[in-house]
C-alpha cells in the first residue's frame, strides 16, 4: 500500500443539507491544499448510492455518514477505514456490522467554535427571559420583565467533548460557575467542577441553566427523564445541541406550558424536520432551531483538511484521530 493508487469513494445524499455534500468543487480544492497525499488516490463521488455498489468493489477509504452495513467486508474486500461526515453516529449503533479490521472515525471536533457562539447566544436570550418578551411583542403587551446577569450563575453541562467545551467556554464568558456531568466524573478545563453522570441528580437542582451537548448512546438515552426534570429549580432553563432523546421533550414542554421553566433552546429533534403538526412548536417559552447550532458552511473543507491529516497517520502506521471506540459507541 505504500506506493500504490488508493481509492477513495465519497458519499453524499441529496436530502441532507448543501452544507455537508462532498462535492467535485470540494475535493478539487483540497486536493489542492494536500497534493502529494492527494497523487496517491484516486477517487469517485457518488450521489444517493448511484455508484456505491461498484465503488465498494475497490474502495480502500470511504467518507460517508450512512455507510452500508450488510455484508459490508464481502462487498468491499479492500476497504479499511470509514470517515463519517458528522460527529454523532447514533445512527449507526450497535457497530456489530463492523468489521474487525476496519477504521471507522467521525468528524468530533469540528463543532466546538460554532457551538460556543450558539450557547452565548442562547443561555443570554434565556436568560433575559427574550422568548416571554417577544411573546409580549406580539400581543401588543408592554410587560417588562427584569433579569440579574448571568454572572454567577450555574451552567450545568451534560457532556464535556468538543460542544460541551464550547458551551463552558461561552457560559464562562458571561461569568458563570460551569459543571460538567461526564462519563468519567473528570472534565478539562473550563469546568469549575465536574460529576460522574451517576450523581447528576445532586448537581441538576443546582442549576439555572442545563446545556445538553452529549452523544446519544443507549446510557444517554433519556438521560434528562421526566423525574430528572423536575429536580430543575423553577425559573430554570435549558438548552439542547446534544441529541434530543437524551431529554424527555414532552415532559420538558408540559413543564414549560405550566410556567415552571423560564424556557428552553433546542436545536436537536426526532424526526427532523420537526413535523409542521408537532406542539413543540406552540410550547410557550421554547426556541426552535433547525438543527444549525454547530455547523459552519465552511465544514466540508475543514472536514476533508482533517481527513487528509489522518491519511497520513495512516500511511504512517499511527493511530487514527477520532477513531470510535467500539465498546463505548462514540
Amino acid at each position: 500500500m505504500r506506493n500504490s493508487v488508493l481509492h477513495l469513494h465519497l458519499e453524499s445524499y441529496r436530502k441532507r443539507p448543501a452544507l455537508f455534500h462532498l462535492t467535485e468543487e470540494d475535493w478539487r480544492a483540497a486536493a489542492k491544499r494536500h497534493r502529494a497525499l492527494a497523487k496517491r488516490l484516486r477517487v469517485t463521488i457518488g450521489w444517493d448510492g448511484d455508484v456505491l455498489g461498484q465503488a465498494l468493489k475497490t474502495a480502500d477509504f470511504m467518507i460517508n455518514n450512512t455507510p452500508p452495513k450488510e455484508r459490508l467486508r464481502e462487498r468491499a474486500p479492500r476497504l479499511r477505514w470509514i470517515q463519517t461526515t458528522g460527529a454523532g453516529i447514533d445512527g449507526l449503533l450497535p457497530l456489530d456490522w463492523l468489521p474487525n479490521d476496519m477504521a471507522l472515525t467521525n468528524n468530533r471536533g469540528a463543532h466546538g467554535p460554532k457551538a460556543e457562539e450558539s450557547c452565548l447566544m442562547a443561555i443570554s436570550l434565556l436568560n433575559a427571559r427574550l422568548p416571554q418578551l417577544l411573546a409580549h411583542q406580539r400581543a401588543h403587551e408592554w410587560k417588562p420583565i427584569y433579569t440579574a446577569p448571568v454572572a454567577g450563575k450555574t451552567v450545568v453541562v451534560i457532556g464535556f467533548g468538543d460542544l460541551g467545551q464550547g458551551a463552558g467556554r461561552a457560559a464562562k464568558k458571561l461569568g458563570a460557575r460551569v459543571i460538567a456531568v461526564t462519563r468519567s466524573g473528570k472534565a478539562a478545563r473550563p469546568a469549575d467542577a465536574a460529576v460522574p453522570v451517576s450523581r447528576i441528580e445532586a448537581v441538576l437542582p443546582k442549576a439555572d441553566f442545563v446545556v445538553v451537548t452529549t452523544p446519544l448512546t443507549p446510557e444517554t438515552r433519556n438521560l434528562l427523564s421526566r423525574g430528572r426534570l423536575d429536580l430543575l429549580k423553577h425559573g430554570a432553563a435549558l438548552v439542547n445541541i446534544g441529541r434530543s432523546p437524551v431529554v424527555d421533550y414532552e415532559a420538558l414542554r408540559e413543564k414549560l406550558a405550566r410556567g415552571e421553566l423560564a424556557g428552553a433552546v433546542l436545536d436537536v429533534f426526532q424526526p427532523e424536520p420537526l413535523p409542521a403538526n408537532s406542539p413543540i412548536w406552540d410550547t410557550p417559552n421554547l426556541v426552535v432551531l433547525p438543527h444549525v447550532s454547530c455547523d459552519d458552511p465552511r465544514y466540508v473543507g475543514r472536514l476533508l483538511d482533517f481527513w487528509f491529516g489522518n491519511l497520513e497517520r495512516f500511511l504512517a502506521g499511527r493511530k487514527l484521530v477520532n477513531l470510535i471506540d467500539r465498546k463505548r459507541g462514540y
